[in-house]
C-alpha cells in the first residue's frame, strides 16, 4: 500500500510496544468484530510467522483480543484484554498456524455469535497499517484506512450497477472497490472503500437491493 503520511510509518497513538505487532493486530481484530456486529461469544485466533513467534513479548494476543472487543489502538484496557474478554462472555482460543502466508505478521480470526460466523485473514504490514486478504473465504484486498462497505450478494447482472448507483445517489465517492465471487451466478463479495463513513440510510438502501444478502461497515477511525 502507499503510505499516506508520517504516521503511516511510525504508527498511530497506541498501547503496546510495536506498531506492527500491537497496533496493527488490534485493527485486524476490530475488522472481525465490526463484521460480526457484536462481541463474539467464541473466537479462534490463529497466529502465523512473526506473530506466532513473538506474540507474548509484543502483546499481539492482547491486541487481537482487544480488537475483537472493539478497542482502538490507544485503549488502556488492551493490557487486560483476557479479563475484559471473560467479563464480556467471550471465549478465546489461540493457535499456532502452519504453512506459508502472504506476510510474516499474519493472523486468522474466526468469530462467532449466535448463528453468525465471520472469518477474517489479514496482515499487519508496519506502522499500524493492515491488509485484509480474506473475508469469509473471499478475496478482500482492503486496508481499513478508509471507511469500508462489505457487501455479500449474488453474482447477478445489475447488482454492481445498483450498488454504485446507491453510492452515487448518496454522494459517496469510491476510493477502492474489489469484487470476488465463488462461481458464475454464485455467491459474491464486494468491498468498497469510501471517502467518508456511510450513514445508516445508505446501508439500509444497499441492503434492500435485489440479490444483496448483507451489508457491513468497517470504520477503524
Amino acid at each position: 500500500m502507499r503510505f499516506k503520511d508520517v504516521f503511516s510509518i511510525i504508527g498511530p497513538v497506541m498501547v503496546g510496544p510495536s506498531s506492527s505487532h500491537t497496533a496493527g493486530a488490534a485493527r485486524i481484530g476490530r475488522v472481525a468484530r465490526q463484521l460480526l456486529g457484536d462481541v463474539p461469544e467464541q473466537a479462534i485466533i490463529t497466529l502465523h510467522g512473526s506473530f506466532a513467534e513473538t506474540y507474548a513479548g509484543h502483546g499481539t494476543d492482547l491486541a487481537l483480543i482487544g480488537g475483537l472487543l472493539d478497542f482502538a489502538t490507544d485503549d488502556a484496557r488492551i493490557p487486560g484484554a483476557f479479563a475484559e474478554a471473560d467479563a464480556a462472555g467471550m471465549q478465546v482460543q489461540l493457535r499456532r498456524g502452519t504453512g506459508t502466508t502472504p506476510h510474516p505478521n499474519y493472523a486468522e480470526i474466526t468469530a462467532t455469535r449466535g448463528g453468525k460466523t465471520v472469518e477474517v485473514r489479514g496482515a499487519s504490514i508496519g506502522g499500524g497499517n493492515i491488509e485484509i486478504h480474506k473475508i469469509n473465504g473471499f478475496d478482500a484486498g482492503c486496508t481499513g484506512y478508509y471507511p469500508t462497505l462489505v457487501i455479500a450478494h449474488d453474482d447477478e447482472v445489475g447488482v454492481l450497477a445498483a450498488i454504485t448507483g446507491a453510492l452515487g445517489t448518496a454522494g459517496m465517492n469510491i476510493g477502492f472497490m474489489h469484487v470476488d465471487r465463488k462461481a458464475r451466478s454464485g455467491a459474491a463479495l464486494t468491498v468498497v472503500e469510501c471517502d467518508r463513513k456511510p450513514d445508516p440510510q445508505l446501508r439500509e438502501a444497499i441492503a434492500g437491493l435485489p440479490h444483496v444478502g448483507s451489508v457491513s461497515i468497517i470504520d477503524l477511525n
